[in-house]
């Protein structure tokens, strides 16, 4: 095994208007610790020999299945009270991909996405056929409720009022109902591959059938050896339409930017230049890292090699 490169893996949870004075102490401290736990995890994976892919799965699973995050269980709600879900993985090695999007009955759909990688006939599969693929595969099946929380519910009653489709962290108590909510992960595996995966609940509150970036490789996620693994959060559209995570690699292997130069540019020109919010994390081969993001907060955590995990909420 060559064990030339030094692990690091980095999650985000999210980004939006998180204001400090709106979160207090204990607030913070779960979220610290979720986001910690989290990375924890995945880094052990990273130690003992696991690919880049299987530690951006796992983080990214992991995330899922913690209701202070939109994706899995505690996703926002359509506008028609319904819950719609998509993720995507990409492995840096070789470019493979897979992603789901509009599935209402699996737990962890960023395992699904893993499983159309896996076979490899497709990319992207939706809807039902994405979910009867997935079972087919084993993996775990929910009712649809699974994903409801009370504060989801409640802020779902709040966009209507408001006549609005609201992004996932923005309003009371922690200013979420202008949250940008996505989960997402990179990673850097001692074989010096790298791997991006994220997953999305979407936005309060949004038309049935509506899909952001998340899902589309080379707009929320992408990962390739020769540039970086880029994981994205926010104003979907807008990552869409600029093909945010593709661009941010492309800057770098094509007009030789540095990883900082490349991802600071797509958040703070590119984007804001569209009228999008958000962020991204962004890892390259050798090891460097980038965060950036145009809101005021981003949940976001790491860890290299061996050294504690990182986490913070602002700048």
């Amino acid at each position: 095994m060559n064990m030339s490169s030094t692990p690091v893996i980095a999650i985000h949870g999210g980004a939006g208007t998180v204001q400090a004075s709106a979160l207090d102490a204990a607030a913070a401290a779960g979220y610290h610790d979720a986001l910690q736990g989290i990375v924890r995890a995945a880094q052990t994976l990273l130690h003992e020999g696991a690919s880049a892919l299987d530690a951006v799965c796992l983080a990214v699973a992991l995330l899922e299945d913690c209701p202070l995050f939109n994706a899995g269980h505690g996703a926002v709600f359509t506008a028609d009270a319904t819950h719609e879900l998509d993720a995507a993985v990409m492995d840096g090695a070789d470019l493979s991909a897979g992603a789901v999007a509009g599935v209402s009955r699996l737990r962890n759909p960023v395992r699904a996405a893993r499983a159309v990688r896996d076979d490899g006939q497709h990319v992207l599969m939706a809807g039902a056929g994405a979910e009867a693929f997935a079972l087919a595969r084993g993996a775990e099946a929910v009712d649809p409720s699974y994903f409801s929380t009370a504060f989801r519910r409640e802020q779902l009653e709040r966009a209507r009022s408001a006549q609005r489709v609201v992004l996932d962290h923005d309003g009371a108590p922690l200013n979420e109902d202008r949250k940008l909510g996505t989960v997402g992960a990179v990673a850097l595996d001692v074989h010096g591959h790298l791997a991006a995966a994220t997953s999305t609940g979407g936005m309060t509150n949004k038309r049935v059938g509506r899909i952001g970036d998340s899902p589309l490789i080379g707009a929320g996620t992408y990962a390739d050896d020769r540039g970086a693994a880029v994981s994205c959060t926010g104003t979907g559209e807008a990552f869409i339409r600029l093909a945010a995570a593709y661009d941010v690699s492309a800057r770098m292997r094509y007009a030789g930017a540095g990883l900082a130069e490349a991802a600071e540019t797509v958040v703070r020109q590119s984007l804001t230049g569209l009228g999008g919010s958000g962020g991204l994390i962004a890892l390259d081969a050798t090891g460097r890292l980038s965060m950036p993001f145009n809101t005021e907060g981003m949940y976001r955590a790491h860890a290299r090699g061996s050294e504690p995990p990182q986490s913070a909420i602002h700048r």
